[in-house]
């Protein structure tokens, strides 16, 4: 008996020794996810977090039952044996351990390039872009889904891409929302379409400098077969056909204002959406507020032709399509006040734009871990229709600051959500504003785990408190 347990102990040891290791960075719900791939695909996998919570413990009981290893309060550190490290979006690709371990030699890719390696049989479009992007994809999925395709949205909205990629149904599209962060740690990524929506400074702090930004971006583009523009996008139409001359241009402007031939872009002429030549719907047939929608939507339409879908089922779409959460979302109306949630505006020109599509006047809640950037639009947009700014979180001082020296001086600061709706909802009465807008201008990781938590709360208070 006792040899015997001796001999399975053994073929264990023999086993795992024959196992390819992989190492996996961040226990979100990307890391998880290609925590299960490679062990459904016969590695031996480790899982660490530098964070530890009695939510984290429960997740790393389950996953060791499933026998992954989880190792929480862990700052990783590469070792020689390691044939494989993922990373999940948020870890730096320029952090000593990652640039340690590609001196190494350990093969060191992101989530979203292991998810390419198991999904690349199929055809992807990918959105990317500073702004916009969120509801652009969410507008793709929803029409190739109405045209009868499994194509669900993934990436940094709805699953992460390895969700899709370790689910038993393949899909007939990849329809992937992709930050910077992801193209930058995805060498291999080549997209059947790819979309870019918009571009502004954003995320300087981690990539320094403005033009090596846009080269991530513009990396993932010149890797597709076909490209997708926003024309009315100052900086990409400065960079225009020399840089990308054979690209599908759109413009809410008109087709003269398009940088490719109209048969090959997509445009509005007297209220109607004009895509590769054909005319598709009306434009107010979106029910989003915000002119910056329409851009939108030209993308979304252009983005279904050119995959071969008919026009009855991108009309059904968009007559259908409800909205995104947390981007300009409409909660509740109370005492003829409109709360609406405007969460994933965790930049200046993202906020800009919600505040520009709102009717004034408004009172703005703002405030979060702040971001560089140039605001001068903002505030101006602030000085035209909020008739109060409402500041929480850690950018609450330095946001009074320069609201006070750029004279505007109606601003309170209020710290937390629960103040700022409670709070909003009595300015609103107070000034007959027709709107209290959550519209942050910052990330949220001051006070949430993501913008979704932070418009996740304010939803709730509007429904509980008020």
């Amino acid at each position: 008996m006792g040899d015997n347990n001796k001999d399975i102990t053994h073929e264990k040891i023999k086993l795992l020794l024959s196992m390819p290791n992989a190492h996996i960075i961040g226990l979100g719900k990307s890391g998880i996810a290609a925590a299960r791939l490679l062990k459904r695909e016969g590695w031996d996998v480790t899982l660490s977090d530098r964070a530890s919570s009695p939510s984290l413990i429960s997740q790393q009981q389950k996953l060791q039952g499933e026998g992954i290893t989880v190792k929480l309060g862990y700052s990783f550190e590469p070792e020689e044996t390691l044939k494989l490290l993922v990373v999940s979006p948020g870890v730096p690709w320029d952090s000593p351990a990652l640039a340690r371990s590609r001196e190494l030699g350990i093969e060191t890719i992101g989530e979203l390039e292991l998810a390419w390696r198991y999904l690349q049989s199929r055809p992807w479009v990918a959105i990317t872009g500073t702004n916009g992007k969120t509801t652009t994809t969410a507008l793709i999925s929803a029409i190739f889904q109405t045209a009868g395709f499994y194509a669900p949205a993934c990436g940094n909205i709805g699953y992460a891409v390895t969700e899709v990629a370790l689910s038993e149904k393949q899909p007939d599209w990849v329809i992937a929302e992709i930050s910077s962060y992801q193209i930058e740690a995805s060498s291999t990524l080549s997209p059947r379409i790819a979309v870019w929506t918009t571009f502004t400074p954003d995320h300087l702090s981690r990539h320094k400098t403005l033009d090596n930004y846009y080269n991530i971006k513009a990396k993932l583009l010149n890797q597709s077969e076909t490209q997708v523009f926003n024309g009315d996008d100052i900086y990409l139409h400065n960079k225009g056909l020399e840089s990308w001359p054979k690209a599908c241009w759109t413009s809410a402007k008109g087709k003269e204002h398009l940088l490719s031939d109209p048969i090959w872009g997509a445009y509005i002429e007297d209220g109607w959406i004009f895509a590769l030549g054909e005319r598709v719907l009306p434009a107010n047939t979106l029910k989003m507020v915000g002119s910056h929608n329409l851009q939108n939507l030209l993308m979304a339409v252009i983005t279904a032709k050119l995959a071969g879908i008919d026009k009855d089922a991108i009309v059904a779409a968009i007559t259908n399509f409800p909205g995104v959460p947390h981007r300009l979302e409409h909660i509740r109306t109370w005492q003829g006040i409109d709360f609406i949630n405007d969460s994933k505006a965790t930049n200046y020109d993202a906020a800009e734009v919600g505040l520009s599509s709102v009717e004034a006047p408004a009172i703005l809640i703002a405030g979060g871990e702040a971001k560089e950037g140039d605001d001068t639009a903002w505030i101006n947009t602030i000085k035209a229709k909020a008739a109060s700014v409402l500041l929480i979180g850690d950018a609450a001082s330095a946001f009074s600051q320069r609201l006070k020296q750029c004279n505007y001086h109606n601003y309170e600061i209020v710290e937390t959500m629960d103040n700022a709706v409670i709070r909003g909802g009595e300015l609103a009465q107070k000034y007959s504003a027709k709107v209290v807008l959550l519209s942050p201008a910052c990330a949220s990781f001051d006070q949430y785990q993501s913008f979704e938590q932070r418009g996740e709360h304010f939803r709730q208070l509007c429904l509980e408190k008020l």
